[in-house]
């Protein structure tokens, strides 16, 4: 069976199947274009968060990374979630765990603790509110001035907010592997080969990138701005699974993914890249794999994450 045919194949059963089984398929931007196109509801990690707690399906398929899906499960706790593929993992979520985390807090008391929702379940149970990239200033800022905080786990998204709010805040050193390895000089040869393009930059990636950037935000923000901008060209620094949605929502325009190094023009995500139609289908139809959280866990997650979603 050829490609095409395989993947009508796969596009039809998994159509039938979410009817069948009422259930809603949910993907972030830095997913492969056909599962993309094949999401009920495509977003970043706020606005899947959102649909994941207001949707009335009986079964969330997400498409995106483990913590994701845990999240997903913490705000749905009576709906079966599905992940693709178990193994898709986060090298920043990784960056930081349970003990780590906790052994941090009891060497700063006094701290309030904002996690980033690219964080475990576990994790999110030592923090007092959970943010996104879109919307971590606006949690920063919902404390007190003189609040001291801990900011886990990514510190060029902690160094940033922290520039933009001048809180007072230790931030935690972990790093997102696909922003965090883009450098400065591939950034500085395409402006120089793209003279009339805007730089953007998804604030995951290095101070020093963020600095040269015309625009900063996540990537919602990010794809926003280039529908709205007069421009007609982007060196885009982030996952290039954003420039799927970005070609669609605006096809006259260009857009140049920042490399991740000199042997591709690509920068993706091998954790995100893992879902494919064929596991989407095979998961449908399974069932499986579910992500399962103990009660007391998704208790103690869920706290956080509400009065994230409070926070405007």
């Amino acid at each position: 069976m050829n490609k095409k045919k395989t993947d009508t194949f796969y596009f039809d059963e998994i159509n039938t199947l979410r009817k069948n089984k009422k259930a809603i398929i949910l993907a972030h931007f830095y997913q492969q274009a056909e599962i993309q196109d094949l999401a009920d509801f495509i977003g970043d990690s706020l606005a899947l968060s959102q649909k994941a707690a207001e949707t009335d399906a009986d079964i969330i398929v997400f498409c995106g990374v483990k913590f994701m899906a845990e999240t997903a499960k913490i705000l749905s706790p009576s709906k079966k979630v599905l992940i693709p593929d178990i193994e898709a993992g986060c090298s920043l979520a990784d960056s930081c765990t349970y003990e780590e985390l906790a052994a941090l807090k009891k060497r700063y008391p006094g701290h309030k603790v904002i996690t980033y929702i690219n964080s475990s379940a576990r994790v999110k149970t030592l923090s007092d509110v959970v943010c996104t990239s879109s919307n971590a200033v606006n949690v920063v800022k919902s404390f007190p001035e003189n609040q001291k905080l801990i900011f886990a786990p990514d510190k060029n998204l902690g160094y940033w907010v922290k520039e933009q709010t001048g809180r007072d805040m230790v931030i935690w050193q972990g790093a997102c592997e696909v922003h965090d390895m883009l450098k400065t000089e591939s950034i500085i040869k395409l402006k120089e080969l793209h003279k009339d393009a805007q730089l953007i930059a998804h604030p995951e990636c290095k101070a020093v990138i963020l600095e040269m950037a015309d625009f900063v935000g996540s990537t919602t923000a990010l794809l926003d701005y280039t529908m709205k901008s007069k421009n007609s060209k982007f060196i885009v620094a982030t996952e290039s699974g954003v420039l799927h949605q970005m070609k669609k929502n605006s096809p006259g325009k260009e857009f140049i993914v920042v490399p991740a190094d000199e042997t591709c023009s690509c920068n993706d995500c091998a954790f995100m890249k893992m879902i494919t139609p064929e596991k989407l289908y095979l998961c449908l139809k399974n069932e499986t794999p579910e992500i399962k959280l103990s009660a007391q866990l998704i208790k103690k997650a869920k706290e956080p994450l509400l009065k994230m979603l409070s926070i405007k």
